[in-house]
């Protein structure tokens, strides 16, 4: 009877360090992988940051001053809040991102706990069977057993230390109980913070097109008047020029520095001539390089470059390796990145610009990879509908970019 119960006991330890170990695992799993509350109130503070911005910029619009601003100068105050409500979209996305990971590793959480819960209850449920059997009597037993008052004493402390385990017992179940509960409190919570989430991304992406439709406005409310059509026209052909002359003498400018100082870098970042497309999975042009009549004027106008449809938001790649030459924002082109590629296979001093982005994501002397993220699509600038104006220029001349992509 004994060995049995020996067996028994023996038995029931294996099995809990076997469910320990499993435990365990289960843990060092979640600690490898988990994610910080510090990173989500970080990405927090930089939504709070975000919406005061936008807070700032409503009142500049909300002003008079506003209103005596020059139509193009308007639409720039939009562009900038347009990108910080695309911004704040970014953080809420990534938020709920890091809440998705969270969520995962609270239900695990849920799961650990609930096994230590069974576990604990399951010990406790033997102990009870034991003491329905045995019980009182045992205890009488032992101590009716004793030999002397000295080994009653023994005896008595031994008693003792059964009770205190058996007690142990209890309020280890009742803890392993609250601490399941308090999983599944967080884990309710953990859902509701990321249902919230969701909810504001659906707000502030109804919010952007709303903001899109009132920058896209101007544009349009310009282009319907004739003469300040024309002039609006006038204005981005003289900024085009102006911003090549500024792309040459740059470009000249990084050929000498290069030259003078004879670095091995410039060859690491030579593109190779091969141009990757720059909107990763949106090919379709809308608008193509060279002459085209004005559909309502019936005049010949220049377009520099090619308009690739893209959505709010896309991403935006180098089409060839080099260093980035220019990182800025004007009223035509809205923010814009140059990238010079040195001379390859295409010809001498090549470069390629992107134009009416929503972020830039590099900036002046930054050395690019074929391929790498530069920015976002947008519809800064001179434009009417988020797209990427993209333009290729060999040796101070814009070229076709169709030709080489």
């Amino acid at each position: 009877m004994n060995n049995k119960r020996v067996v028994r006991i023996v038995a029931i330890v294996l099995a809990l360090i076997m469910l320990i170990s499993i435990l365990y695992g289960a843990i060092g799993t979640l600690t490898a992988r988990a994610v910080t509350q510090s990173e989500i109130d970080r990405l927090k503070e930089e939504k709070r940051q975000v919406e005061q911005r936008k807070r700032e910029i409503q009142a500049r619009i909300n002003t008079i001053e506003f209103e005596k601003l020059s139509e193009i100068a308007k639409k720039s105050v939009l562009d900038e809040r347009i990108i910080l409500t695309g911004q704040e979209i970014e953080n809420i996305r990534e938020t709920i991102e890091l809440y998705s990971v969270l969520i995962s590793e609270k239900e695990l959480e849920v799961i650990a706990a609930q096994n230590r819960e069974d576990a604990q209850l399951a010990l406790y449920r033997r102990r009870v069977r034991d003491l329905e059997e045995n019980g009182v009597i045992s205890y009488l037993e032992i101590l009716f057993d004793s030999t002397s008052f000295i080994d009653l004493l023994a005896r008595l402390d031994f008693v003792s230390d059964i009770m205190q385990a058996d007690e142990r017992t209890y309020y280890d179940l009742i803890a392993a109980r609250q601490e399941t509960e308090d999983a599944k409190s967080d884990l309710l919570q953990t859902k509701a913070e990321i249902e919230q989430e969701e909810v504001l991304l659906e707000e502030r992406e109804t919010e952007l097109l709303e903001q899109l439709d009132e920058a896209n406005a101007i544009i349009e409310a310009l282009e319907a008047d004739a003469d300040r059509e024309r002039e609006l026209y006038a204005g981005e052909s003289a900024e085009a020029d102006r911003m090549q002359r500024e792309i040459n003498s740059l470009v000249e400018k990084l050929r000498r520095e290069q030259e003078e100082r004879r670095l091995r870098e410039a060859d690491r970042v030579r593109g190779s001539g091969d141009l990757t497309w720059p909107t990763p999975g949106y090919n379709t042009i809308t608008s193509e390089f060279g002459n085209r009549m004005h559909p309502v004027y019936r005049e010949m106008r220049r377009h520099y470059g090619i308009d690739i449809h893209a959505p709010h938001g896309a991403r935006v790649v180098a089409a060839d390796s080099g260093t980035v030459i220019t990182s800025s924002y004007n009223s035509s082109y809205g923010h814009y990145i140059v990238i010079s590629h040195g001379s390859n296979k295409l010809g001498n001093n090549v470069t390629t610009l992107y134009a009416h982005l929503s972020s830039r994501n590099v900036s002046a002397g930054t050395t690019v990879t074929r391929g790498e993220t530069i920015g976002r699509v947008g519809s800064t600038g001179v434009s009417t509908g988020p797209h990427l104006h993209f333009e290729v220029s060999i040796n101070g001349s814009r070229v076709n970019p169709r030709r080489y992509l």
